[in-house]
């Protein structure tokens, strides 16, 4: 007996969402949406700066910890957001 597969095509399974927005009067909410991908690039950049200082920058003691403390509070305000900056 011969197997037999079949294959299903890449984008059968493939999900849509669509934003509609009613500009001008949503002019706000439609910047909030389109924003997104600058805003977690912006989020990225920070985290990483964040951590170059606190890592590599030569900062006197209390520097440091004023860096770290910060460091922390960034990072505890994107979980209380439920935030994940994996890039």
């Amino acid at each position: 007996m011969e197997k037999v597969t079949t294959k299903k095509p890449l984008n059968q399974n493939k999900m849509k969402a669509i934003f509609e927005f009613n500009l001008p009067e949503d002019q706000h909410d439609f910047e909030f949406a389109t924003q997104g991908g600058s805003m977690y690039s912006a989020l990225w950049d920070i985290s990483q700066e964040l951590r170059k200082m606190t890592k590599y920058d030569e900062l006197s003691d209390e520097e440091w910890k004023i860096a770290e403390k910060i460091k922390k509070k960034f990072h505890e305000i994107l979980d209380e957001h439920s935030i994940k900056l994996n890039k």
